[in-house]
């Protein structure tokens, strides 16, 4: 049962404020090791804030967010360790354009895990033919469709041998017939035992893999359970009005 694990990520009543704008009004849940948490929710309802502060690309403006074991509001806490080991995988990809797929994989390794450059392309390629793409070594980001950019990213973010993997809206920039492509690499992921918070619109993904469904609106968790619970029985009407539309 997931409530013995071990919580890799603890939020605390988690508040973010854009100027006078709340986005994130008042959060709080745990998330176990080797759990999958998928998070939906309407454009604006903070799901993507949220993922940005769990690993503090966005300011805190209140609450707590503890990630194994890291305060990530404390202002002593050092940052780029406490990254170290949660993997980013984002919408829009983000790889750098003026690397081949290795120098996009090996870079941070090197800088921070100061692996050696052997060890890094080592790595690197044992990765690539994990999500398929170990015939891109040397292609260019320029040269890959939108689902090869993704599964890069991914392959990418798990050279860091993350504990914990973050993934704002993986698949919503891809063509419908690269979705596929992405979602079954993750799913692989889910099924090797890697802790996963996934903000998605992809209801069949939750269905499938998700071991918890957090439904977000305007700011506040609305409703949390299980994929059956969540998406099958919902009771709360906000939850009920939004799965109405997308299934």
């Amino acid at each position: 049962m997931a409530e013995n694990r071990s919580v890799r990520i603890h939020v605390e009543h988690l508040k973010k404020n854009f100027g006078p704008l709340q986005v994130l009004k008042d959060i709080s849940t745990d998330i176990r090791e080797g759990e999958v948490v998928v998070v939906l929710g309407p454009s604006g309802s903070g799901k993507s804030t949220f993922l940005r502060c769990l690993n503090r690309l966005e300011e805190i403006t209140g609450g707590s967010v503890v990630v194994n074991g890291h305060d990530m509001t404390d202002k002593k806490t050092d940052l780029n360790r406490a990254r170290e080991n949660v993997g980013m995988v984002f919408q829009h990809f983000n790889l750098f354009n003026n690397m081949d797929v290795l120098g996009n994989m090996t870079l941070a390794p090197v800088e921070l895990k100061k692996l050696s450059k052997a060890q890094a392309k080592e790595r690197a390629v044992e990765l690539l033919a994990r999500v398929g793409m170990q015939e891109k070594l040397h292609a260019y980001p320029a040269q890959l469709s939108g689902g090869q950019k993704q599964r890069v990213a991914i392959a990418r973010a798990l050279a860091m041998n993350p504990d914990v993997m973050l993934f704002d809206e993986p698949t919503s920039a891809l063509d419908p017939e690269m979705v596929g492509e992405v979602l079954f690499v993750m799913k692989q992921l889910a099924a090797d035992g890697m802790t996963m918070v996934v903000v998605t619109h992809e209801i069949g993904f939750a269905r499938e893999v998700a071991d918890r469904v957090i439904f977000m609106e305007n700011g506040y968790i609305v409703e949390e359970g299980t994929p059956q619970e969540v998406l099958d029985c919902p009771k709360e009407q906000r939850t009920i009005d939004f799965l109405s539309k997308v299934l």
